[in-house]
């Protein structure tokens, strides 16, 4: 089966209908990503499908895999011409129906199978679609991984294979909440909005907190594939600022929101302040190293300096380790070097040990930071988000950068700013300490302020991000002076949100 390139057809058209399109940008880092269906037809949802059973039997798997959607009114077709596929290959396909992506990880686990394929577009907005897919959970495809499909699908090497086979699962969400909350319930009261954006979640966080006796404030927990409200993205500050809008109406304690698949979690405060997720790591981080003290934590490129730099978790003797962004990479890192836990500044939190099975979940966090607030009784989120030492930090803003042209254009923007560095030059007028490249380029100061310049892995977009250990006003003088690097290069367009 060899796939057609995408310009070779059109929508109501024989071919459409009959042969595999398939765009190849939408094999990412970690993820299967496309617009549907401009950029992938139902045929090539079936060759990936082949793709990934080809790619199990290659490395010798026992051929069971589970699969799930979200709720988007195209993602049920999706998943099902991925399972022709998967069958094609002889792959006994084990259906959970629909579910947020954690729920579908964790069926691995409780179904014993060795493969996990999600069909979700995340946080995207309508339009997108993709796969999320692991064979070794709790890990998922990376780099390696996503080229050996690529490669598999692309060039027509999907091999089909005799004794495919399909059954529905029930019974996967029960158990999930049984295994995220067993038989806690809080011991103060706490009052909660659950936001998810009309997503995924919808169908089950109200239901996760009330099992923990928190009350819920409902927003937008009515599901609605066409998301009426806002796209359920809990880092966009669309998101965060309905959410603010809840609490000071309603006097909650906080609030909770959830992405588009439920993999994600964002904060807002009693006061109505947003608390990005890598701060709200480290209120997390504080909190578990005085029960397991010299843990280490791993912290996402574009996360706060303070997992390094914050005295109280110097104190507890916890260890930061600094990586890639990218929910697949972070939880590779955590698995590898034995943390504790993974923060990303996007919302993925990876829960380790004693108190997760290492991959990103929104409901797992959720409950987490409900256990927390239940160990400081006396504390208000206030509190804890107040008891940080002071940061000013952006938002991740995101200029345009087409899929075809960012990582070239980064690669450009790295050796920019290191020869930046190298000539003694300043950012925001203060000496760069080092250039971190580990994933883009992470501009550190010398007073511990930075900047940082990355590709998407998900869209066609540069990442940027920025914070300053000494005031907002340095901050934004970094941003100016990342920008005005950024800005040489013509192909860069415009911000999705700035300062």
């Amino acid at each position: 089966m060899n796939s057609i390139p995408l310009s070779s057809s059109s929508p109501n058209t024989w071919e459409f209908l009959r042969d595999p399109m398939i765009v190849p940008t939408g094999f990412r880092e970690y993820d299967a990503r496309w617009k549907y269906p401009d950029e992938i037809n139902l045929p090539g949802m079936t060759a990936l499908g082949l793709g990934i059973g080809t790619q199990m039997r290659k490395r010798g798997l026992d051929p069971v895999i589970c699969v799930a959607n979200d709720y988007r009114d195209y993602s049920l077709s999706i998943k099902n011409a991925l399972i022709v596929g998967l069958m094609q290959a002889g792959i006994h396909v084990r259906d959970i129906g629909p579910a947020i992506t954690p729920m579908c990880y964790f069926s691995a686990f409780h179904l014993k199978t060795p493969a996990v394929a999600m069909v979700t577009a995340s946080h995207n907005p309508n339009g997108w679609t993709g796969v999320k897919m692991g064979f070794d959970m709790p890990l998922t495809h990376g780099p390696n991984e996503m080229a050996e499909l690529k490669d598999i699908v692309l060039n027509g090497k999907g091999a089909p294979h005799e004794g495919g086979k399909y059954e529905t699962v029930a019974g996967i969400w029960d158990a999930y909440m049984d295994d995220l909350i067993g038989d806690f319930k809080m011991s103060r009261k706490l009052k909660v909005v659950c936001a998810t954006g009309n997503g995924t979640a919808a169908a089950y966080a109200p239901e996760l907190f009330r099992r923990m006796g928190v009350e819920v404030v409902e927003s937008h927990n009515e599901l609605d594939y066409t998301f009426p409200n806002y796209n359920p993205n809990p880092e966009a500050m669309e998101m965060l600022h309905d959410m603010s809008d809840s609490v000071k109406a309603s006097g909650a304690d906080f609030a909770l929101g959830f992405d588009g698949d439920g993999d994600r979690c964002g904060v807002v405060d009693d006061e109505g302040e947003e608390i990005f997720a890598d701060k709200m790591g480290v209120i997390m981080a504080r909190d578990l190293s005085n029960i397991y003290p010299g843990s280490t934590f791993v912290a996402d490129v574009k996360s706060t300096g303070l997992f390094e730099s914050d005295p109280e978790l110097k104190k507890a003797g916890a260890k930061a380790d600094y990586w890639m962004t990218g929910h697949s990479h972070m939880k590779r890192r955590v698995h590898e070097i034995g943390a504790l836990a993974g923060f990303e500044k996007s919302g993925h939190y990876f829960l380790a040990g004693d108190i997760g099975r290492g991959y990103d979940d929104g409901m797992r966090v959720a409950v987490e930071i409900c256990k927390l607030m239940d160990r400081n009784p006396d504390k208000k989120m206030s509190d804890l988000r107040k008891a940080l030492p002071k940061t000013w930090a952006t938002p991740t803003m995101s200029p345009y950068c087409a899929d075809t042209e960012k990582y070239e254009v980064l690669e450009r923007l790295v050796a920019k700013l290191v020869a930046k560095a190298g000539a003694g030059e300043k950012i925001a007028g203060r000496s760069i300490k080092e250039v971190v490249t580990v994933n883009g380029a992470r501009v550190i100061l010398d007073n511990g302020s930075w900047g940082l310049v990355r590709a998407s892995s998900n869209t066609p977009n540069l990442v940027v991000v920025c914070e300053s250990a000494e005031s907002d006003s340095e901050m934004r003088a970094i941003f100016s002076d990342i920008d005005a690097v950024i800005r040489t290069e013509p192909n860069v367009g415009d911000y999705d949100q700035i300062i």
